[in-house]
């Protein structure tokens, strides 16, 4: 028998996640659940210590980030915020604070940014062609 404890969460008040935080996240939704153990094994070396990964685990519970199923004193942790709603929420406030709310000048910070070939480029065209079309057939 297990206690499954969960946290309401909701989006609009989604709060960020530090570095550490966020690679605890990235172990997380990699694995869909696990102990503070098996989140210590995902970690690159120099591995943080077990106590500090707990710490940061709880931290991200309290945050709504995941929640655990105890069975007796061990605790198996999963995430309840999904990492596209996590990922979208950071680009909303990257494009927000970096480029004046504007995806069209943040897609044109990467057409003219030098580290972008010229196969991803097309590839990234061929992308938002195929977004273009999809609305325009949803709409008719």
């Amino acid at each position: 028998m297990f206690l499954v404890v969960s946290l309401c969460h909701n989006s609009k008040t989604m709060k960020k996640l530090t570095k550490a935080e966020e690679q605890i996240m990235q172990v997380l939704w990699e694995l869909e659940k696990g102990f503070v153990n098996d989140i210590v094994s995902q970690l690159p070396e120099p591995k943080p210590a077990y106590n500090t990964v707990s710490t940061i685990v709880r931290i991200l519970e309290q945050k709504g980030f995941i929640a655990h199923k105890a069975y007796g004193r061990t605790h198996e942790y999963f995430p309840i915020v999904q990492k596209e709603d996590y990922s979208r929420e950071y680009l909303n406030n990257f494009t927000q604070n970096y480029f004046s709310n504007s995806y069209k000048a943040l897609a044109s910070f990467f057409a003219q940014s030098e580290t972008l070939s010229i196969k991803e480029l097309e590839e990234i065209k061929v992308l938002v062609e195929e977004q273009i079309n999809n609305h325009k057939e949803a709409k008719k």
